[in-house]
């Protein structure tokens, strides 16, 4: 059992780091890269501020906030007032944006398509179970004292 989880670690590793890079090379067909692509959809339904976006997609507040002024820079979003709090402004999508966001979906959506084609969904839908247990077995365990 645990050198087949050891293997099961490993493949998760690689497959992420091909997912990852295969992310960046989609998101590079429209000029965006793989961090602005995922803030871009963390607001692209409800406009959210740097700290909302960061915690939806587990990264820091400040990478947010920079991959966010970088959105505004090139017009695929814009800050809002935040009747809730002066200081931190609302980002939302420009109709750039949208348009953007909704080519680059597109194009992995494509991409899954062919990925995963060979693979019967019940097989994806099995994989998509083991990894959500093993994930809630992980956020189990960072609660443990002494947990890392």
């Amino acid at each position: 059992m645990r050198d087949e989880a050891a293997l099961l670690v490993a493949d998760v590793y690689e497959a992420a780091g091909a997912l990852r890079r295969l992310g960046e090379r989609t998101a590079a067909t429209e000029g965006l890269t793989q961090a602005r692509w995922q803030v871009m959809s963390a607001v692209s339904e409800d406009a959210l501020t740097a700290p909302q976006a960061a915690r939806r997609l587990g990264v820091s507040r400040q990478n947010v906030r920079r991959v966010a002024n970088d959105l505004v820079q090139l017009g695929l979003a814009a800050f809002a007032a935040n009747p809730d709090h002066r200081g931190s402004p609302l980002l939302g999508l420009t109709e750039s944006g949208r348009v953007a966001l909704a080519r680059v979906t597109a194009r992995a959506e494509a991409a899954h398509r062919d990925l995963f084609g060979d693979i019967p969904e019940d097989e994806i839908r099995a994989a998509r179970t083991s990894l959500r247990r093993l994930l809630a077995a992980l956020d189990r365990h960072q609660g443990e004292p002494g947990a890392g």
